[in-house]
């Protein structure tokens, strides 16, 4: 089957029920989705399913418009035009760093000149052309994440996907690795798995979030992180969460208000207090246990201690229901 030029990306509406999933997404051609959720809920097995990695019991997945699986069909993972690129870089030991990333072309048929300037092309892109003597023992995590980024794209894929790429990184690894990703990504066809706000924020032009093995939410990125749907996405944007026996209200930690412990609000009892330039961050632990962030000017809360008794007041009109992410109408207070 040709490929259709005007199809998604990536289509995907699949099933794998020994393992709770059933998932179905699309991704435009050229942009970025971030697949966000708690741990178990899927996100390595779709990402798997798409890969060739795992079967699904039924469905379809379609790569820029070439369905590589539903019911009469199964394309081999060699054969999908699909690159993996997990936590870990899983380079081949024994080979050098440039042996390593010419293995994509070469598997796909290329000749062996045409695979070493594919490798040098992409080592230069990733910025790791001066390791490519190196074997994988003599790199530093960040140094080993690029030539495994570089040999997923040197694969020449159509659809990239990144299993949580940077959480084995130190903070200023990450960092460097993000902005290569952010400038290689461009106009790439990609599926980002992630549990990192900056991320999304950084590299995904939509997020859908995977709960109990479905999509709960799918919505361009910024716009889920700033009135998120779902607890999770709530927790991964910073905001609180606020438990009242019906559902989860959430609000941002510059929606809250903290009194003395005769003012109005929820009873409750600093936990942690931190101050930078202007502002007071102040965590709070409210009577069922629930810790509450609120975001204050300085000047007015830095003599709070832990251990101090005060009252918290949530921003009514701020205030969300994680279920719908509409303006609340009762008050959370």
């Amino acid at each position: 089957m040709t490929a259709d030029p005007a199809a998604p990306g990536l289509e995907v509406d699949v099933t794998v029920a020994d393992r709770g999933v059933d998932a179905a997404f699309a991704v435009p051609q050229g942009r970025t989705l971030a697949l966000l959720g708690p741990n178990g809920t899927g996100k390595s097995t779709v990402a798997g399913a798409v890969a060739g990695l795992v079967r699904p019991g039924s469905g379809r997945i379609a790569v820029g418009g070439r369905t590589v699986f539903d019911d009469a069909t199964w394309v081999p993972a060699h054969r999908r035009r699909v690159a993996l690129l997990g936590q870990t870089a899983r380079l081949f030991p024994h080979l050098r760093v440039r042996a390593n990333v010419a293995f994509a072309p070469r598997s796909a048929g290329a000749d062996r000149r045409a695979a070493a300037a594919a490798a040098d092309h992409w080592l230069e892109a990733v910025g790791a052309d001066h390791l490519a003597d190196r074997r994988p023992t003599e790199l530093s995590g960040g140094q080993a994440q690029r030539v495994a980024l570089a040999r997923a794209l040197a694969a020449e894929p159509e659809v990239l996907l990144l299993d949580e790429p940077l959480s084995a990184l130190d903070v200023s690894a990450r960092a460097e690795v993000r902005a290569l990703l952010r400038a290689l990504l461009r106009d790439r066809t990609c599926v980002l798995i992630t549990h990192d706000a900056a991320d999304v924020v950084s590299l995904a032009d939509e997020a859908a979030v995977l709960e109990g093995g479905r999509v709960a939410d799918h919505r361009p990125a910024a716009e889920l992180l700033l009135s998120p749907a779902t607890p999770f996405a709530a927790r991964l944007a910073g905001m609180n969460l606020l438990p009242d026996g019906e559902g989860v209200w959430v609000f941002p930690p510059d929606a809250v208000r903290v009194d003395g412990p005769d003012g109005a609000g929820r009873p409750g009892t600093v936990v942690e207090v931190t101050v930078a330039g202007g502002h007071c961050r102040v965590t709070a632990a409210v009577e069922d246990g629930t810790a509450l962030v609120a975001e204050l000017p300085a000047e007015r809360y830095r003599d709070l201690h832990p251990g101090d008794a005060v009252r918290l007041r949530p921003d009514p009109a701020r205030a969300r229901r994680a279920a719908t992410a509409r303006p609340a109408a009762p008050d959370p207070r």
